[in-house]
Formats: C-alpha cells, structure tokens, sequence
C-alpha cells in the first residue's frame, strides 16, 4: 500500500544514487571481478525492485535474493540478461518454478543437488546452477563430507551450467579474525574438489579484507545501503537512508510531571515535549532511545518508545523554532543507521530490515 506524505506520520527517503555510488566503490576495490548486489529481504528494506533496476542501469548484472517469491518477483522487473541467484536452495517441488523463471538455485545439499539434476533430464539440457560449500560458518551449503561424495561421481553435477560455487564468511567484519583465513582455505580446497567453475566468497565486509578474498564474484548487501563494512575504521560508504517523522503535538509541562508509559521519565523543570508519530510499530525498537534532530538541533527522547509514537524534550529550541506538522530527522547525517543500532544493542542490517510498511517512501537519485 502507497502511502501519500499528507497521510505519513513518517517519510522514508532512499538514495538510489547513493546506492549506485556505493556499488561504484565497491567494483572498484575488487579489481578484475565482477560485483553482484545482494537484494534479499526486499533490499534490505528499502524496496529490491527500485535498488536492483538502480544497480542493473549501473552495470550489475547479478542479484543474489534469500526466496524464491524473491526471485519470482524481481524477475518480472529485471531484463533477461540479469542472473538471479536464490541463496536458500531449492525446497521441493519448486523445480518447475525455478525453471519458468529463469532462476539459478543455489544448491546446498545432496538432496537439492539430485533434485536439479532430474530435472534437468527431464527437460533434456544443462540447467544452470551454484553450489554453496560450508567453509566453516555452519549454517548452509554442502559439508565438507558432501563435497567428497561429488568428488567421487563428478557425474552428479554432470547436467548443470555451474555458474557459481561459493561459500560465506563468518568472521569478516572481524579484520584480524583468525577465521577469515581459515575459512578462505577450507574454501579453496573444497573448491578444488569440484568441477571448474567461477568462485565467490566475499561479502560486503569481505572485500575490504584483500584482493585474497576477492576470488571471481563479490557479494556485497549491507555496505550497499551505507552500513558500514569496516566497524575497525572509518565509514567508506556513503548514507542511504533518510528516516523523518512528524511532529504531531507539543505540550508544555511543569516539574514533577511524569512523562510516558510507567512514568520512567520525569520532568524536574518546565518541560516542552514534542510527541511525534513513529514508534516501534514502524520498526524501531524501544531499546532505542536516542534522538531526533531538527535543523542540527539533537532533541533527546524522553520516557519509553510507544507503539505509535515517541515523546521528545525540545524545551532547547528556541521560541517558535519548533511546531506541530514539523518534521524531525531520526536516522541522518547526525545519527547514522550504525549508530542507531548501537544505541539498542544490535547491528544496522536489523534496524533496515525492520522498517516497517507505514512510511510514505520517497525515492531520490535515480538516473
């Protein structure tokens, strides 16, 4: 549902050139590989159709999703020539679908790997494929004892185009982790093992770790979208994301007053309050209690984050600097999506992902 800036208690505005300019950055650090962009879980949040038509017109040709209705989806709005990859395999009986819609499965075990092979004799030709190999995340992609069972019938990826064997980092916002190196030759060997074929291990956080683990394909997501892939450093990422919600009352109260749900806060002064229209409903969490900023003015919460809204101190603005119908910044060049997750103990991929459906979207920068 589209939602008109009259109606919004919030707007969220999304940088496509932003988004291109950080997919730039990205392909330029990898050198003579190529660099997909990961759109799962509708972009982040911030919409796959919209960011991967952004990307396409920027040279990506590669798109990684989590589902297929993901695959299906952005399939209908990217041209023929983009390969769309499903990370979380093949669930059975999905073949046909695969097939009509031009999707490369991401196959992740014995099972998925016999079940793409039979169709592909069912249709009488190579299917594409990728193959994820479990380099020492645990969490999806052959084991190592799977990649010896292929390694003993070569037959068993026999029918497939391979377009891809891959694996993920664990460790990789970690520099100095131990595990990246461990990880990357697991990869290599395992790799070895099976049919020759381009290889992908880097994500967004990977890059930055060397041209090592560079391989053929980079798979960057989260740095797309101006999170920060070196948590060790300096952002090199430009901000995406723009989030503003609207004032929609003030009040004034005097010392003693107590301010929200449980009354955890308490006004020692005359207070000015600024209730506006955003709240954990929208996806913000309500251990999130930082600030709003108004023309560089920080405007501290104040109580608990409601449902649908949260209290701000503005008793520091100045007389008339401050009214209903105004809009308030929350996540902005003075608070960072990176620094928001900080503040409630998470990471920036939950804080995007979590927006909620109840914001009008303004997209900005496209070409």
């Amino acid at each position: 549902m589209s939602i008109t800036v009259d109606r919004a208690g919030a707007i969220l505005t999304i940088d496509l050139g932003a988004v291109v300019s950080n997919y730039q950055v990205l392909r330029g650090k990898i050198g003579a590989a190529d660099c997909a962009g990961v759109v799962k879980a509708d972009a982040y949040g911030l919409g796959a159709v919209e960011v991967a038509s952004a990307l396409h017109g920027a040279g990506c040709r590669k798109f990684f999703v989590a589902h297929i209705g993901e695959g299906v989806q952005l399939r209908e709005s990217l041209p023929a020539d983009s390969d769309i990859f499903v990370l979380n395999g093949m669930p059975a009986g999905t073949e046909d679908d695969f097939f009509d819609s031009g999707l490369v499965p991401v196959l992740n075990s014995l099972r998925e790997i016999a079940a793409w092979r039979d169709h592909a004799l069912k249709r009488g030709h190579r299917l594409p494929a990728a193959v994820q190999v479990d380099s020492g995340m645990s969490r999806l992609g052959l084991p190592p004892r799977d990649v010896d069972t292929i390694a003993s019938d070569p037959e068993m990826l026999g029918r497939f185009d391979l377009k891809l064997v891959l694996s993920h980092l664990a460790c990789a916002d970690e520099y100095e982790h131990a595990a990246n190196g461990q990880q990357r030759n697991a990869f290599d060997r395992l790799r070895s093992m099976l049919p020759p074929a381009p290889a992908s291990l880097a994500n967004s956080s990977g890059i930055f770790l060397g041209s090592a683990y560079h391989y053929d394909l980079a798979r960057p997501g989260a740095a797309l979208y101006g999170i920060n892939p070196t948590p060790h450093r300096a952002n090199p990422m430009r901000p995406v994301v723009r989030l503003s919600a609207r004032i929609i009352q003030l009040r004034d109260v005097s010392g003693s007053t107590g301010i929200g749900y449980g009354h955890t806060a308490l006004a020692t002064k005359p207070t000015r309050l600024a209730t506006i229209s955003l709240g954990y409903a929208d996806g913000w969490r309500r251990n999130a209690a930082t600030a709003a900023f108004l023309n560089g003015v920080r405007l501290p919460f104040i109580g608990r984050v409601s449902m649908d809204s949260i209290i701000l101190d503005v008793t520091d603005c100045r007389d008339g600097s401050v009214g209903e119908g105004d809009w308030v910044d929350l996540i902005c060049e003075e608070q960072t999506v990176d620094q928001v997750a900080a503040a409630s103990g998470t990471i920036g991929y939950e804080v995007l992902t979590g927006l909620g459906c109840r914001f009008h979207r303004r997209y900005v920068g496209a070409a």
